[in-house]
């Protein structure tokens, strides 16, 4: 990863930050907590949008090399991403549309100004865009299941954001059950993965699949078919879909 689009991608990621900090910091100012969150948010959306683009066009996503955004003292869990090209394309379309979102929420946040707390709003949706965009550049295993487990837990507190109904505390508990037997089968897929490969980097799954025994390797592709196709809404594992779509918010 180039100097500039790690530059970049670090403040696009300190941005949402900030935009979840402004949010708490303003709970009791609707409209300040309205602009700063949701402000940050699409400042932070574009500066990634322009990080994923100088990587993917100066070739930078093709050299693989990962950064540290914090320092680690456990084993095994590194705080690192790596921007390869891949992760980098659905970096750029989460950076794109959490700029657009960002934007939309300005106007959409004020229909709930005197009725329900912006600012937490603007909070949770920042964190929800942090932890979505480094899902897809995560470096290991351990990391990824930390984010994804983020980005879970704020996408079930913006569905039940309007929790006084009945109807959005029932479809957010449904969808926080059925997220987490998911995220349980891609922990479990991960183990076979790391017991044929020793280790939970990315790089070392690459090809994994032609060294392990058949058994092994079906399990795995079986668990993370379940435990993606739940988040992804495929048939038959979609049942949380028809009842929180409709009394999430719209910019979530």
């Amino acid at each position: 990863m180039d100097h500039l689009s790690a530059l970049l991608l670090n403040l696009s990621l300190l941005g949402y930050v900030v935009g979840a900090a402004a949010g708490l910091l303003f709970l009791r100012r609707e409209r300040l907590a309205n602009v700063c969150a949701f402000g940050c948010g699409a400042l932070a959306a574009l500066t990634g949008v322009v990080s994923c683009i100088t990587a993917l066009a100066s070739g930078a996503a093709s050299v693989n090399g990962s950064v540290a955004l914090l320092p680690s003292l456990v084993p095994y869990v590194q705080f690192t991403v790596r921007q390869d090209p891949l992760g980098t394309f659905f970096g750029l379309i989460v950076s794109l549309l959490g700029l657009a979102l960002s934007i939309y929420s300005l106007g959409y946040a004020r229909g709930f100004y005197g009725r329900k707390n912006v600012g937490v709003l603007g909070a949770f949706f920042n964190v929800l865009l942090l932890a979505t965009t480094l899902v897809f550049l995560a470096d290991n295993a351990f990391f990824f299941l930390m984010v994804w487990e983020i980005m879970a837990l704020t996408a079930y507190c913006l569905v039940s954001f309007e929790h006084e109904h009945e109807e959005t505390r029932n479809a957010g508990v449904l969808y926080f059950v059925m997220s987490h037997i998911g995220t349980g089968c891609i922990m479990l897929g991960f183990l076979l993965l790391f017991q044929a490969s020793g280790s939970y980097g990315f790089d070392t799954f690459h090809d994994l699949g032609d060294r392990m025994p058949p058994g092994p390797r079906n399990a795995a592709f079986l668990l993370f078919l379940f435990g993606f196709g739940v988040k992804a809404g495929i048939v038959p594992l979609h049942i949380w879909l028809p009842a929180a779509h409709p009394v999430a918010p719209s910019n979530v």
